[in-house]
């Protein structure tokens, strides 16, 4: 299966000038439900939001990524 390509999105410097200066952020996992907001002034005006999105996923779906992969190892 090929990879997803993800569009392009634009950058912290285009949100500040269109006067966004906080981030509802999703986890990625498009089963998952839990959400975020964060203030975007950690991040330089370079970089863009596809950047981090893969960034973007809860550490519930973190852990249980972990523990399905433990489990697959011992196996």
């Amino acid at each position: 299966m090929p990879a997803l390509v993800r569009p392009q999105k634009i950058t912290f410097a285009e949100m500040r000038v269109s006067g966004v200066r906080e981030l509802l952020i999703y986890c990625q996992d498009y089963k998952c439900s839990h959400s975020l907001a964060i203030s975007g002034d950690a991040w330089p005006d370079d970089v863009r939001l596809s950047d981090l999105e893969p960034r973007f996923v809860c550490r519930g779906l973190r852990q249980a990524r972990r523990s399905r992969a433990a489990g697959l190892q011992l196996g």
